[in-house]
C-alpha cells in the first residue's frame, strides 16, 4: 500500500520503531485465532497475516503464541513458537508478510492461572512458583525467543498484560508473595525480558505489552498512580524492553486523574520510550470513527505515542486503514458482507 495523507494523516507515515523501518504507524494487535492444528501455522495463517499486510499495517504482532514449556498452555489449536513444524510454519507465515512489504512481530505467552489442566499438570490452584520454576519457564521465553529469530521474525512481543501470568506478578491482587518476587512485583517480568533480550539481534526490537485491565476484570488497576506504574515500567526498560504497547479498552480514556494522557502516554512520559496505544479502535458506537481518528491524530502529532493498534477492527476488514483515510465508513462497516471469505 502506498501511504496516503487523507483522513488519517500523519497516521500513514513512515516511521522508525527502534531501528524497525515501518510503512505506516498502524499495528495489528494480537487477537487468538485457534486455527493452527497440533499448534503448527497453517498456509491459511500464513495468507491470513500477508492480507492484513498488504493493506496498510506497518507491523503485525502475531496471535498470542505460547512458549514451549508444558504449562504454557491447554489449548490444541493455538500455534506454538517451538523447534520443528511449528518453526517451519512461522517461517512461511514471515515469508508471506515479508514478500507484502509487512514486518511482523511474534508474541510470546503464557497464560499462568487462566490455564485448563494439561498434561502433566492435572489440576490448576493458584499457588506460589518455586523460584525453580521461575527459573524454567524464564528460560522457556528465551528459547522461544531464539526460535523466533531463525523463523525470520523483525521483532518480538512479550504478553505481560490481561491477567496472564507475567501480569499476575505484576497485580498486586493476584501477587501476595513475600519473596523477592513479591517485594519487586516487576522483578519477575523484568527476568524474561533480559533473558528474551539476550536471544534477540541487537537491531531487533522487544516490545512488551501490559494493561491496567484483565480478561475477567475490567476494572483492575496494577498501578494506582503514574508513581506506582513507573516501579513496574523501568525495571522492564532496565530489563532491555525497546517499546512498550499499553493495552486498554477504549484509548481515549484517561489512566490517571489530573491528565488526558492515557496509558500509553504516560507510559512514554515516564519511560522516554516509543509507545503503542490500543483499545477499540473503530469499534465504539458512542464515538463515531471520525472523532475518533482526530483523537488518534491528535495524539500522535503531541507525541502522546508514536503508533495505533487496531484490534477487532481488522478480523473482517483488512483493508481498514485504506478505506478509513478514505473517510468511507459505510464501507467499513459493510465490507464483511461481500468478502466472507476473507474473514480469516
Amino acid at each position: 500500500m502506498t501511504t496516503t495523507t487523507g483522513l488519517l494523516g500523519p497516521l500513514t507515515s513512515p516511521y522508525s520503531l527502534a531501528g524497525l523501518d515501518l510503512r505506516t504507524r498502524f499495528v495489528m494487535a494480537p487477537m487468538t485465532r485457534f486455527r493452527s492444528p497440533g499448534g503448527v501455522p497453517t498456509a491459511d495463517v500464513a495468507a491470513y497475516y500477508r492480507r492484513r499486510a498488504e493493506s496498510g499495517i506497518g507491523l503485525i504482532v502475531t496471535e498470542g503464541v505460547p512458549v514451549g514449556h508444558r504449562s504454557a498452555t491447554h489449548e490444541t489449536t493455538v500455534p506454538r513458537m517451538t523447534a520443528g513444524a511449528a518453526e517451519a510454519g512461522w517461517r512461511r507465515v514471515t515469508s508471506e508478510v515479508h514478500e507484502a512489504g509487512g514486518r511482523i512481530a511474534a508474541q510470546l505467552w503464557h497464560l499462568g492461572s487462566e490455564r485448563e489442566p494439561v498434561d502433566g499438570y492435572p489440576s490448576w490452584t493458584p499457588a506460589t512458583m518455586s523460584t525453580a520454576n521461575i527459573d524454567v519457564i524464564v528460560g522457556s521465553f528465551a528459547e522461544s525467543a531464539r526460535v523466533a529469530v531463525r523463523a525470520g521474525f523483525d521483532a518480538v512481543e512479550i504478553h505481560g498484560a490481561h491477567g496472564y501470568l507475567l501480569d499476575e506478578f505484576l497485580w498486586p491482587r493476584t501477587n501476595r508473595r513475600t519473596d523477592r518476587y513479591g517485594a519487586d512485583r516487576a522483578a519477575f517480568p523484568a527476568e524474561v525480558v533480559r533473558a528474551v533480550r539476550a536471544e534477540l539481534p541487537q537491531q531487533m526490537p522487544l516490545i512488551v505489552r501490559f494493561s491496567q485491565f484483565k480478561e475477567r476484570d475490567y476494572s483492575a488497576r496494577i498501578a494506582s498512580s503514574p508513581t506506582e506504574l513507573a516501579s513496574l515500567l523501568t525495571p522492564l526498560v532496565s530489563a532491555g524492553a525497546d517499546v512498550l504497547h499499553a493495552s486498554q479498552r477504549r484509548f481515549w480514556e484517561p489512566a490517571f486523574d489530573g491528565s488526558p494522557l492515557n496509558l500509553a502516554g504516560w507510559a512514554k512520559e515516564i519511560t522516554g520510550l516509543p509507545t503503542i496505544t490500543v483499545g477499540s479502535v473503530g469499534l465504539s458506537r458512542t464515538f463515531p470513527v471520525s472523532a475518533q481518528m482526530d483523537r488518534l491524530v491528535a495524539g500522535l502529532t503531541g507525541g502522546e505515542y508514536d503508533l495505533v493498534a487496531l484490534g477487532r477492527i481488522l478480523l473482517g476488514n483488512p483493508d481498514w486503514v485504506r478505506l478509513a483515510d478514505d473517510g468511507r465508513f459505510d464501507e467499513i462497516h459493510d465490507y464483511h458482507k461481500s468478502h466472507e471469505d476473507t474473514y480469516f
